[in-house]
């Protein structure tokens, strides 16, 4: 049996990564060279993947530490805190126990909280959110160990735009602080809010300001996808057609996850010497968006009714254009142009949409999709 060749979770082996041949030697490059890199791309286009790409290469994997964190659901410093130890934590346990305990003394403002595992006798970061009582000086031991191990690192840290929303005040100048002394550590700063990640870089009033170089991170092209995704069929010995894949691609603007997702589940639906025909994409589709049926019903329930009005006009339109002007306003029936502002404002803040150079969509495809069917939208 064949192995599914459409990856969605955790590492994407060389042979099943498609293209992106000029970005990973950037971010490479940058890093190699010591400097700093900022990746923006919309969400789900393949930051994750491409980072971890260029981890696993020899040039970055023989010479760093490196450490991945996700803050896209953390609201406050003492998250991103405890996020970043436990993340740089459990990365070094397995690669130098030496440096997990060397870790461990540094952090002494929490060292004295760690467990140890009764079998092993090892440490275990079983350390509880509360336990950090003083964010900032955990964190300031966090970069002190950073900037004193044994090997240089490297930190991604993505939807960096998240900290611009934490409570605390100056968390940007603070980590910039922490950040500009590091000479044993470089940053990969990713983010899917195009407007607040170039504002945070490209402002000269922001503390992190031509602080990192700039990678966009654009769709694949579809004469490269489109090859990709049928030679893995025919590797495999089964057949799909190039006008299939196309309409996948354009169904999702590019967009790497929802493509992969879909013939990640097209690909398992065909059996050997067979072929994948548009009505199994279609049904991999539609079972794909109603295995999410009940998380969709569950946003929705929480969202006000002045919201889900704009949500549903946006759904239907894909992209939606100027949505405060009156002509939008009259042709979908909304009540204000303040009221379609105060809704967008919310529904951005939620990341329940994404706006690129003035142009609305669903940020979730797969929700556009579905509230389209459930709601006749379309």
């Amino acid at each position: 049996m064949y192995r599914n060749p459409f990856i969605v979770t955790g590492y994407i082996e060389p042979e099943y990564f498609c293209d992106r041949i000029n970005e990973s030697e950037r971010l490479v490059k940058s890093i190699v060279n010591g400097n700093n890199i900022v990746i923006i791309s919309p969400r789900r286009m393949g930051k994750t993947g491409l980072i971890e790409f260029c981890y696993n290469k020899p040039e970055i994997s023989n010479v760093y530490y490196t450490f991945f964190i996700d803050i896209l659901h953390t609201s406050s410093l003492r998250e991103f805190t405890y996020l970043l130890g436990k993340t740089i934590y459990d990365s070094l346990l397995p690669r130098s126990k030496k440096m997990a305990n060397t870790f461990i003394r540094a952090l002494k403002s929490i060292s004295g909280k760690f467990g140890f595992d009764a079998v092993t006798n090892l440490p275990v970061f079983n350390i509880e959110l509360g336990d950090i009582e003083h964010p900032e000086y955990t964190l300031d031991e966090i970069f002190k160990y950073l900037e004193n191990a044994d090997r240089r690192c490297i930190v991604a840290i993505d939807e960096f735009q998240r900290i611009a929303k934490y409570p605390e005040k100056n968390i940007e100048a603070l980590l910039r602080t922490y950040i500009q002394k590091q000479s044993n550590s470089n940053f990969i700063f990713a983010g899917s809010e195009r407007h607040m990640m170039q504002e945070m870089f490209l402002s000269s009033a922001r503390p992190f300001y031509l602080s990192a170089d700039m990678l966009e991170l654009k769709a694949i092209i579809p004469e490269i996808y489109i090859p990709f995704i049928t030679g893995h069929f025919g590797k495999c010995n089964k057949t799909i057609d190039n006008d299939t894949v196309k309409y996948v691609y354009d169904l999702f603007d590019g967009h790497t996850y929802y493509i992969q997702k879909t013939f990640n589940e097209s690909f398992a639906a065909t059996s050997e010497n067979g072929i994948c025909s548009k009505e199994i994409v279609l049904k991999a589709i539609d079972n794909i968006v109603e295995s999410y049926d009940t998380l969709y019903r569950e946003i929705l329930s929480n969202i006000p009714e002045k919201q889900k009005l704009l949500l549903y006009v946006i759904a239907k339109e894909g992209e939606a254009e100027r949505i405060m002007s009156s002509d939008f306003i009259k042709r979908h029936k909304l009540i204000s142009a303040s009221s379609v502002q105060s809704a967008v404002k919310k529904l951005l803040d939620k990341e329940i949409i994404t706006e690129i150079n003035g142009t609305y969509s669903i940020t979730d495809r797969f929700f556009a999709i579905w509230i389209n069917r459930i709601y006749g939208t379309v």
